[in-house]
This record gives C-alpha cells, sequence and structure tokens, in this order.
C-alpha cells in the first residue's frame, strides 16, 4: 500500500510539473483570459509560428488582453478590412491608359484648345442656318400680312404682282396720284394708268427696308435719279422703322412725286429708254452716302 500511494504521488508530481504554468493561471483567472488566448493562438498560427504582432502594436495588445463589449468586433473589423477594399489598379495598367487610353477630364478642368476649337466649328455652322431659318420665316409672315392688307384696299390705290412667284419680289402699281398735280394731267394726255415700281425684300426684313425704284414710265424730278433710284430718307437704314408697311411707303411716295415736281419724260428718244437696276442700285449708294455727310432736308409739315 505504501508504494502504491508514493507511485501515485510521484504520478502527480509529474503531472504538475509538465503542465504549461500559463495554462493554470489562465484557467484560474476566469472565461476573459480563455478567450484572449485563444486569440493568441489563432494569431500565432496565422503567422507562421513568428512571434504575435503585440510588440509593434500596443493598441491591439491590449485590446486582446482586456476585451470589453464590443472590442472584440473591433479586432475582426481590422483583419477584414484590408480585404474589402477595391483592388488597385498596377503601375503598369495606369501607364498605359495614361499613355494611349482614354483620359477623363476633372470637374473644372477647362478643356483644351482642340475641343473650344471644334465646338466653334459645329456650332458656327448651326447658328448661322438656324438664324437664316427664324429670319425667313418672320420675313414670310409679315410679307403675307401686307399683301392681305393691300388686297383689302377699297381705294385701289396700289396693287401687287410677284415676280416670277416669290414673295420677296414685287412689282408695284401706283395707281393714283394728286389729282391736281401736273403729273397727274401728264398720265392723263400719256394715257399711263400706273407708274410701275419694283420692290425687292432684303432677308432681314422688315427690319432693313426694302430696295425700291421706278421702273415705267421714265420719269424726271419729283426726287427719281438716274436708273430709277429713289431719293427718300425712310427708304436708307437710318430713316427706316419696321412699323412701315408697303401702303405707307408707297403714300409718301406719291406725295413726293407731286412735291418735287415729278412729270413723264417725252424727249424723243429718251423717253424710251428704260431705267436699270445696276444704274438705280449705284445711284442709290451714291446718294446716301451724300445724305449722310450733309443730312437729309425734312419738308414742313404744311407742305405735305
Amino acid at each position: 500500500m505504501a508504494t502504491l500511494l508514493r507511485k501515485i504521488g510521484l504520478i502527480r508530481l509529474h503531472n504538475r510539473d509538465t503542465e504549461d504554468p500559463k495554462h493554470h493561471h489562465n484557467h484560474r483567472g476566469g472565461g476573459s483570459g480563455q478567450q484572449s488566448a485563444s486569440l493568441r493562438g489563432k494569431g500565432g498560427a496565422k503567422s507562421g509560428g513568428h512571434k504575435p504582432q503585440q510588440q509593434q502594436h500596443p493598441a491591439a495588445s491590449a485590446g486582446d488582453a482586456s476585451p470589453g463589449p464590443g472590442k472584440g468586433k473591433g479586432k475582426r473589423a481590422v483583419e477584414l478590412a484590408p480585404r474589402d477594399k477595391p483592388p488597385q489598379p498596377a503601375a503598369g495598367a495606369a501607364g498605359a491608359a495614361g499613355a494611349g487610353g482614354p483620359r477623363e477630364r476633372a470637374p473644372g478642368a477647362r478643356a483644351g484648345p482642340g475641343l473650344a476649337v471644334a465646338a466653334a466649328a459645329a456650332g458656327g455652322s448651326l447658328v448661322p442656318a438656324a438664324r437664316q431659318q427664324h429670319c425667313t420665316q418672320v420675313r414670310s409672315r409679315r410679307l403675307m400680312k401686307e399683301l392681305q392688307d393691300i388686297a383689302r384696299l377699297s381705294d385701289r390705290f396700289i396693287s401687287v404682282e410677284l415676280v416670277d412667284e416669290s414673295l420677296f419680289d414685287w412689282n408695284v402699281k401706283l395707281h393714283q396720284v394728286d389729282k391736281d398735280s401736273v403729273l397727274w394731267q401728264d398720265m392723263k394726255e400719256t394715257n399711263t394708268e400706273f407708274i410701275l415700281l419694283n420692290l425687292t425684300f432684303p432677308d432681314n426684313f422688315p427690319f432693313s427696308p426694302p430696295f425700291m425704284r421706278v421702273l415705267s414710265p421714265r420719269l424726271e424730278n419729283g426726287y427719281v435719279l438716274d436708273g430709277g433710284a429713289i431719293c427718300m430718307e425712310l427708304l436708307t437704314p437710318r430713316g427706316w422703322s419696321s412699323a412701315y408697311t408697303v401702303e405707307a411707303v408707297m403714300r409718301q411716295f406719291a406725295a413726293s412725286l407731286v412735291k418735287g415736281q415729278g412729270r413723264i419724260c417725252r424727249k424723243a428718244g429718251k423717253s424710251k429708254k428704260s431705267f436699270s437696276r445696276k444704274e438705280a442700285e449705284a445711284t442709290f449708294k451714291s446718294l446716301v452716302k451724300t445724305h449722310e455727310k450733309y443730312g437729309w432736308v425734312t419738308p414742313p409739315v404744311s407742305d405735305g
């Protein structure tokens, strides 16, 4: 029996000497010590037997030694954070994209001169076309209204014929002038039923005046010049207003003929010579320059 008791005592002493002292200490320390030891054991296994990282990261070591509420999850988040990051492009790929790939322009960065020139070229071809289309629409609507208003005139003061069916080229017949004037007597004596004029409307009509000239008969005086050009301030860019109508312009012209003592030319040979547009345009440009230099003379209201 004594021998058996001695053997049992020796076995207990042997087991106590061979056991890990830390194991006994942690076992006596409670559940928190076991949890920290297990975490350290996992960290050591992943590092391939090397020393834990407590010495390099004191904060992490302190957290492992005494994990509080939520601190154990923080370590897990720290371990998973590097895995959640999106993969970064390699240096070679970045260099290739910078060399030949598409480049993205940072917000607020200014476009290069090449892009600006291209945008200006594209806009330059579109803006004039849209503007021209708008001007054509405005001019067409205005002239259509003018034709309707003239057709409703009760006194048959003027009548209009389109040249080659063009809405922008009119032949206007002036049927009446002051019946007390010498011009009206000339018209009766020569069996002239009307004075024929031509009006062409520019692209920006009614914001610019039409070009107006006399076609027949050949007139003298009455502010009618070479080629059939007409000397009237309201037919110039300076004197024109978009509020003027064709009817109003023709009434003003009829008054100017009478005021200027206009007559039908009856001289042999000269009366049969027709006016030309080219001569009328040159004469009109010359008189506009002259009046811009010396001014226009406005007759008193009593003279009409």
